[in-house]
């Protein structure tokens, strides 16, 4: 067998586990689905035209979202997003594979998941909510099989791992803060919308980037705060994908080396980032101001 890394063989073990397919084909459909796992299980039904009975998981799975499909609760609940979908999706006849936005406040209550906390983001990250307040059939069943939950006792259990592998910081495909930073986007936008609200944008940024999350700060700069600082007195704008993308990257490496040695004015940053580097160094005292100071003392 081949060699692969930690991560491709991580990868490997959740396709099979969903699949049953042996590793060597299951080694092949990641390689061409860039080890993506869901996109590979995706592919892997769309090939066989969901010509496979459903298994003991799946069937449970789906007798669990219609549970919840057909929840008819009161409307009104505000999501720390600050923002409500009233989409009413929630009468089976209508919509036969959507869970709305009151029976997903019903789930995640039963699911033990708060509003307010970080790893909410995490699980809708892999049930592939496409929006705060809505849950689709494909996208609950193959995530809890892939994590092999079928039932809420043990989606439970999968809970604590998910909270421990969040604060883990890493670009990597299969990193659990990777896929929900990412996935975190498409979650607060409304219909229609192609840039984050700056509000809204904040309020994800405070979430996924503060304990019990992910910690943005190092030992001489307290990036969150200068950060969200700069977004809400400086920048006052609509937070655009590839500002959002690229400031998980900006992260990373800024917890690397907290000096930015990294950093060029020819890097292809947005320009969001470019006038961010100026503040930082400004309220860190090394920004221009900064050495022109100590020009003059020398």
């Amino acid at each position: 067998m081949p060699s692969y890394t930690a991560t491709q063989k991580t990868a490997i073990g959740q396709f099979t586990g969903i699949t049953n397919l042996k590793d060597s084909a299951a080694a092949k459909l990641l390689k061409s689905n860039n080890w993506n796992v869901q996109q590979a299980v995706n592919a892997f039904y769309q090939s066989n035209n969901a010509s496979t009975p459903p298994s003991q998981i799946e069937t449970s799975l789906n007798n669990l979202f219609d549970k919840y499909r057909g929840s008819l609760f009161p409307l009104g609940l505000v999501l720390r997003a600050g923002r409500t979908d009233r989409k009413l999706a929630d009468n089976p006849k209508d919509d036969p594979d959507t869970i709305g936005v009151e029976g997903s406040m019903r789930y995640l209550g039963d699911l033990g998941v708060s509003l307010e906390e970080p790893v909410l983001l995490a699980v809708l990250t892999e049930l592939e909510a496409p929006t705060m307040g809505e849950l689709t059939r494909q996208g609950f069943v193959d995530g809890w099989k892939r994590l092999r939950a079928p039932d809420i006792p043990t989606q439970k259990s999968a809970l604590p791992k998910l909270r421990t592998d969040l604060p883990l910081v890493s670009l990597s495909p299969a990193s659990v803060f990777h896929r929900t930073y990412k996935h975190a986007f498409r979650l607060g936008l409304s219909p229609g919308q192609r840039t984050l609200p700056l509000d809204t944008a904040v309020e994800y940024f405070k979430l996924l980037l503060s304990p019990p999350a992910l910690a943005w700060n190092t030992p001489t700069t307290p990036w969150l705060d200068f950060w969200i600082t700069y977004l809400t007195e400086n920048w006052k704008k609509a937070i655009s994908k590839d500002v959002w993308e690229q400031t998980e990257v900006f992260v990373v490496k800024s917890l690397e080396d907290e000096s930015m040695g990294w950093w060029s004015e020819e890097g292809a940053w947005p320009s969001c980032l470019d006038e961010f580097v100026d503040f930082v160094k400004e309220r860190r005292g090394n920004g221009k101001d900064g050495e022109e100071r100590e020009a003059m003392e020398l």
